[in-house]
């Protein structure tokens, strides 16, 4: 039981590094299109000064 703690501890760090990757263009295009989108929507709705520097912070994060 002990061995296949272990052996667990190893694995799972290697597999969460394994899935990180570089953006495709299916997921560029997919950004592309949020981000015309969000741009509709602050021509109907511009947004005030909090939800731009949220979307400052989650661009850095991002």
């Amino acid at each position: 039981m002990l061995t296949l703690l272990r052996a667990a501890a190893l694995v799972l760090p290697l597999v969460a590094v394994a899935a990180c990757h570089n953006e495709g263009p299916a997921e560029r295009a997919g950004k592309s299109l949020d981000n015309a989108g969000q741009s509709v929507k602050d021509a109907i709705d511009p947004p005030g000064p909090a939800e731009k520097a949220g979307r400052a912070i989650d661009r850095t994060v991002n």
